[in-house]
């Protein structure tokens, strides 16, 4: 099967840790590779964002990463690039004319919507991988959240176009149906896996801080405040016996960290520090 995997922002050859590099890249990343490894061919279309990228990038297992000129070839914060997705999808559709996947996979809501726009003159079929909600951000965030105000209704409408969404869990789908998408008919829950291979004891990586209690608790992900690790911080209050152990690094950084203070002035105020 010819798949395509459009990423607009999250490039699967980004480090991670960056201001928008993160889940999204690891999961595009990690399902183009083994895609590629049973044998399908997969390219991943993200937009070009420095111009020394080379057009054409491969990715173990065989997958190709092709980088979309739409926007100013530098780093632009994802919030800003829905003026640029016309471009981008109009890019797809001269791209897919001349060679036509079987099936497309958006990722993120401006994925979906140049995935859409890029596919429909050729009768391509869309799936949708939302990996986040405008409204739940906009829930938890409230002023903080710099999303497009068209956000929410454009993804309401994605959801009804393509040909299935693609949640990663029961919430999500919750959240979908209370938006007005027909959940029963156009949503399948595909949980996010986890890299059994890195994510074990005894695996090879930064340095494990010597055990202080009988039990730990682990949070891992980039060290931002919505990411919700003050929520790990209060529970640890009513967890007997346990510590709680960050894993945002890099530690070289940490003192500087904007956010590690803040997690380590809240630790000290609730008196688990």
């Amino acid at each position: 099967m010819r798949i395509a995997m459009v990423s607009e922002h999250a490039s699967p050859l980004a480090a991670l840790g960056g201001v928008d590099a993160g889940g999204q890249n690891v999961y595009v990343a990690r399902l183009s590779e083994e895609l590629a490894r049973r044998g399908h061919h997969v390219t991943v279309y993200t937009r070009r964002d420095a111009v020394t990228l080379p057009e054409r990038v491969p990715l173990p297992g065989g997958a190709v990463v092709e980088h979309v000129p739409a926007g100013p070839p530098q780093s632009v914060p994802k919030d800003e690039l829905l003026p640029h997705m016309a471009a981008f999808g109009a890019h797809l559709a001269r791209a897919w004319g001349r060679d036509r996947p079987d099936v497309v996979h958006a990722h993120f809501w401006m994925s979906g919507m140049a995935s859409q726009l890029g596919a429909r003159p050729h009768g391509i079929p869309v799936v949708q991988t939302f990996h986040a909600l405008g409204t739940v951000k906009r829930r938890h965030q409230a002023w903080r959240d710099t999303s497009p105000p068209a956000r929410i209704g454009i993804e309401r409408q994605l959801a009804g176009t393509c040909e299935r969404v693609l949640a990663t869990c029961s919430d999500e789908v919750a959240e979908l149906a209370a938006m007005g998408v027909r959940t029963a008919r156009r949503v399948s829950v595909v949980p996010c896996g986890v890299d059994a291979g890195h994510f074990r004891p005894g695996a090879t990586g930064p340095a494990v801080p010597p055990r202080r209690a009988p039990h730990r608790l682990l949070a891992c992900g980039r060290l931002v405040r919505r990411k919700g690790y003050d929520l790990a911080v209060r529970a640890l209050t009513r967890v007997p016996d346990a510590e709680l152990v960050v894993a945002g690094g890099p530690a070289a950084r940490l003192d500087h960290d904007q956010e590690a203070r803040r997690l380590w002035h809240l630790a000290h105020r609730a008196g688990v520090a």
